[in-house]
């Protein structure tokens, strides 16, 4: 996804829309911010004992996806900077073309491996939920591993395959219609799961005679509730942030020389940057509704005690 094979189709689609730029320094920035934060996601939770549990793992997991698509964005505005000053040469497809495919490989594996993580997280989310009783001798550490491995390997052939035959349009359909199949399965998932906790606040807000801590320990899954409202949060931040720059993608191929679709276009930098800045958001929610996450990220950073705020994981 170089700067020149994103922009082929503006030499050919006639726009009045200039194309918007945004600064290397501000991807960089953003990129490293990102790799961070959810570097100290995955440290967090393979060194400490009490986040082993297998939504804490796929929380970990989907850091870890995150870390990978950062580092590719990194790289990326890192070689379209070198590509601008004259140091890269892509007319003559040799090592940087090379290198161009093998970002563009990963980064659509850590997309998948991204959505994947988010399915099977609603996937445990409801198990916790709706079969509470059943959940642990459901969803156990072994199948818990079973299931990431699964979800690389999956991600990883899924990558290579779309990025390899991306030029053949029954892979671009296949690829475009699993991929929205997926999608409406799961929004209307963590919209249950979003209402199910609306009605249990609601019904602990209406019990007298206790206090909102008393009430939300006196009712089973209330934890489980609160949890599934983070996760649908966070997966509400992966749509509006992957959403502009995969309809980028998506145009590409529908309408490659249409005025209108090249005025959209013209501001790929700006999905770009969006695309980046979902893996800075989300270690900042785990952190602000996961008290487990918060202590753990203090003892890796050896910070002092900080302002408490409700434990909602």
């Amino acid at each position: 996804m170089n700067s020149d094979s994103v922009s082929a189709t503006a030499a050919t689609a006639a726009t009045d829309c200039p194309e918007a730029h945004v600064p290397t320094a501000i991807f960089l920035v953003a990129g490293a911010a990102s790799v961070a934060e959810n570097l100290l996601v995955v440290l967090s939770v393979i060194r400490t004992p009490k986040l082993h549990s297998p939504m804490y793992l796929f929380i970990c997991n989907l850091a870890a996806f995150n870390t990978l698509s950062s580092l590719c964005m990194a790289w990326e505005s890192s070689m379209v900077a070198f590509s601008a000053e004259g140091y890269l040469e892509w007319r003559d497809c040799g090592l940087e073309c090379q290198l161009d495919y093998v970002l563009d490989t990963l980064l659509c594996i850590s997309f998948l491996g991204s959505f994947c993580s988010f399915l099977t997280i609603a996937v445990d989310r409801y198990i916790t939920i709706f079969h509470a009783l059943r959940y642990h001798a459901i969803v156990t550490f072994r199948r818990t591993i079973v299931v990431l491995g699964v979800t690389w390997t999956l991600c990883g052939t899924a990558g290579a395959l779309m990025v390899h035959f991306t030029v053949m349009t029954a892979v671009r359909v296949t690829f475009t219609t699993i991929f929205a199949t997926s999608l409406l399965l799961i929004l209307p998932l963590y919209a249950h799961m979003f209402l199910l906790a609306r009605k249990h606040a609601g019904h602990i807000a209406s019990l007298p005679g206790h206090s909102r801590a008393g009430r939300a320990a006196s009712l089973p899954g209330w934890r489980s509730c609160q949890a599934a409202l983070t996760l649908t949060t966070l997966f509400g931040v992966f749509i509006v942030c992957w959403a502009p720059f995969c309809l980028h993608l998506l145009l590409v191929m529908l309408c490659p020389e249409d005025p209108y679709c090249e005025c959209y276009r013209s501001l790929f930098q700006i999905h770009f940057l969006l695309a980046i800045c979902h893996g800075v958001i989300d270690p900042t929610i785990y952190a602000f509704r996961s008290k487990d996450l918060r202590s753990s990220f203090k003892r890796l950073l050896r910070l002092p005690r900080f302002m408490s705020v409700t434990d909602t994981s």
